[in-house]
Parts: structure tokens; C-alpha cells; sequence
């Protein structure tokens, strides 16, 4: 088991807090219960008792039983009531639960119980749940598995393999208990096949499966690009599909609460402000993007380009693309009030690749960064160059 020691680290000061429901949200098969499971055997490593600690998880048979507000909340008052103990209540995929945010909410009011629960959908975050909690809960986004975090549970020595291993079918745990591709291309299409029906499909009620495919393929062909709505409707259009734009966006909103993609916005770096038009899009891991397309060797730049962005947010920034009057900045990375400004290039081929990337960074006057596959070192005017293996097998750099 890997032990999530970043994401760990960030809730640790909430177990204790009972008037804040800790809410972790994820893509599915990210690890969310194996998380849960971690910081109840650290809870217990701490002094709570055993059965000061209730854990449900609703995938399972033991639990199928409680499908509504009332069933949760006999089933919890059962197990406390009669004590005058301090309890810590998981609940796992809590979503499958009808009005669930009514019984979290009760107990948070109560103040016996620190609640923690868990959900594959951002959805869980929107609607009745911040209406009855009223802003009383953090959230925290647990990701598939890092780089760092593959190499722990890989063992494997030579970085570049391990490297190209990840580029290729990405991170999210389950696929390491298959030693052969097309056991993991298995697990892989089935981790995407539930996504899309139980996340997207059973949630949301949709009925057109063909337009949901054709919006998902357009977005995996277009990693890493400036596209906007309109560009999809034309793409749909030349597919032979007329779709309104209240049902694009409505589609494009239910793929986003999946988690299965990113939307990041472009930032206006002198003006700083977001703007409406134009977004890219990645996706949540690299395995799920090797499903749909036929060669691994097909556009690596923007395979690189989503392995950045997915470390930056499971490192905890918000990313956004940063626009300049003549230039782009692939990454705008925010977090604890400090922004770095990062440029990915797969390769630096020649003197005029370089200068291409160096001179995105004109006018910025610090915290920048150019992360390429190369191993020599361009670092110069202020630009930090790293190897991506380097920045990806540590919380690499100066800037960090």
C-alpha cells in the first residue's frame, strides 16, 4: 500500500474538527477508499478506539440496504447513541445515497461526529450539498498516483522506463496488478466504461450515448489545445450531429463533474483576470487517453503537457494558461499565494525551439520554469530548465 503522504498531510489537521465535513472527491478507481482506510488506521494509531470509528462503503453488498436519508441515519444513530464517545464516521461513495448531505449535515451540527466522505463525482460538491452545509466543509482532490508515487509502488530502478511506462498507461492504481498490457488495457476500459455509465450516464439521464462518445473523442483528440464550444459544435456538425449549445455545455459540464477531465481556463497575466473563450483540456490519467488512441507515440507533446498539468493540481495549484500580448504560457501555476509560470516542450531540437520557449517568458520577471524530456541543462535568464523524470521523481526545483 502506498501510503498518500501528501494528500495525508493537507487533512491531518481536520480530523480533530467536527464542525467541518472533510469531503474527498476523486475519478473513479483513484484510491478513495484505500485513502479512507489510511487515515482511520492513522486515527487509530493515535489512541481511537476501534469502535469509535463507523466506515460504510456504498459499493458494497454489506451496505446495499441504506439507499435513502432515513436508512443512513437509523443505521448511524444506532451505533451511536448510547455513547458518550467522540465517533469518526466514513462514508465512502456517498452519492449512491438519496439526500445524504441531510443526515452529514445533522451530524455536523451535533459536533459528536468528524465526518469524512467521499464521492466520484464533483457533483457532490454542488446542489443540496453546499446549500445544507452552508461553506461548512473542505475538500480535497485525491488523484490518480504521481510518478513519485508509481516508483514506490513499482520499485523499479531505471526512471526512464518507469517514465515511458507512465506516459503510456498512467497512474491510477488498480492497473499495477497486472503484469500484462492487455490485462491492464482490460482494467483500463472497464475504469472508463464505469465512469461514463455511472458517473455521466446513470446520473445525469442521458440518452443520446453516440453524442456523449463523440464529445469525449473530440476532447481526447484535442489535448492540450484552445478550443471553445463552437469549435465542437462545427466538429459535431461534420460528424452530421446539429446539437443545441445549451446541450453541448450541459454534456461538457456532466463529463467535467466526472472528473475524467480538466477544464483550464486562460489567464490574462497583465491583467489578471480569467478569461470566458477558449479552454484546454486534459484528462485525468494517461492510461484512460492510451484506450483511445492507436499509437503510443502519437503526439507526445501533448502527453507530456497533461503528465505536467496533472502533477501541478496533484501538487495542490490551480492552473490556468497564461496569455500574453504576443506569447502563451502553458502553465500559470497558483498556490499559497505565489504563481510560477511554467513551459513544456517534449524536445528542444534546435536553437529555434528554444527560443521559441524562452521567449514565452519575456516580460515575467520570476518563477519560471521550462520542463523538457532533454537531459541537458538550457537554464539561462532567469528560466530554470529541468529533465520532466527529475521534476516529476521529487517536489523538484527552487521554485517549488
Amino acid at each position: 500500500m502506498v501510503i498518500r503522504e501528501k494528500l495525508l498531510k493537507n487533512v491531518r489537521p481536520f480530523y480533530g474538527v467536527f464542525d467541518l465535513v472533510k469531503v474527498i472527491i476523486g475519478i473513479r478507481r483513484a484510491g478513495k477508499s484505500v485513502f479512507l482506510t489510511q487515515i482511520a488506521n492513522e486515527l487509530k494509531g493515535m489512541g481511537v478506539k476501534e469502535q469509535q470509528i463507523i466506515f460504510m462503503n456504498f459499493e458494497l453488498f454489506e451496505f446495499s440496504h441504506i439507499r435513502t436519508a432515513r436508512d443512513l441515519n437509523k443505521y448511524i444513530e444506532h451505533r451511536i447513541k448510547k455513547s458518550r464517545d467522540k465517533f469518526y464516521i466514513f462514508l465512502d461513495e456517498i452519492q449512491n445515497v438519496e439526500q445524504f448531505e441531510l443526515v452529514v449535515n445533522s451530524l455536523r451540527v451535533q459536533g459528536k461526529a468528524s465526518v469524512f466522505i467521499t464521492g466520484s463525482n464533483a457533483h457532490l460538491l454542488s446542489g443540496e450539498l453546499a446549500t445544507h452545509l452552508s461553506g461548512r466543509y473542505v475538500t480535497f482532490l485525491l488523484t490518480p498516483f504521481t510518478f513519485a508515487e508509481m516508483l514506490e509502488i513499482t520499485k523499479e530502478k531505471n526512471k526512464k522506463i518507469a517514465f515511458d511506462n507512465y506516459m503510456q498507461w498512467g497512474g491510477l492504481p488498480g492497473r499495477f496488478a497486472f503484469a500484462g498490457e492487455n490485462e491492464v488495457e482490460k482494467y483500463l476500459q472497464d475504469v472508463f466504461d464505469s465512469t461514463i455509465l455511472r458517473d455521466i450516464v446513470m446520473r445525469t439521464k442521458i440518452r443520446d450515448l453516440n453524442l456523449l462518445d463523440n464529445i469525449i473523442q473530440f476532447l481526447l483528440d484535442n489535448i492540450g489545445n484552445l478550443f471553445s464550444a463552437n469549435t465542437i459544435s462545427k466538429y459535431l456538425k461534420s460528424q452530421s450531429r446539429n446539437v443545441s449549445a445549451e446541450t453541448l455545455y450541459n454534456h461538457i459540464g456532466y463529463i467535467i463533474s466526472s472528473l475524467l477531465f480538466c477544464k483550464v481556463n486562460r489567464y490574462d497575466i497583465k491583467g489578471k483576470n480569467i478569461f470566458s473563450t477558449l479552454e484546454k483540456y486534459y484528462i485525468a490519467d494517461m492510461g484512460l487517453l492510451q484506450l483511445k488512441r492507436s499509437r503510443f507515440d502519437e503526439n507526445l507533446a501533448a502527453r507530456l503537457e497533461n503528465i505536467v498539468a496533472n502533477e501541478l493540481i496533484a501538487r495542490g495549484y490551480k492552473i490556468n494558461v497564461g496569455v500574453m500580448p504576443n506569447a502563451e504560457i502553458d502553465f500559470v501555476a497558483m498556490k499559497n499565494n505565489r504563481t510560477k509560470y511554467i513551459q513544456v516542450c517534449y524536445k528542444i531540437d534546435s536553437d529555434k525551439t528554444l527560443k521559441r520557449e524562452l521567449n514565452a517568458f519575456k516580460g515575467i520577471p520570476e518563477r519560471k520554469l521550462l520542463i523538457t524530456t532533454d537531459t541537458y541543462d538550457y537554464s539561462q535568464n532567469g528560466v530554470e530548465c529541468v529533465n520532466v523524470v527529475k521534476w516529476l521523481s521529487h517536489n523538484y526545483s527552487k521554485l517549488e
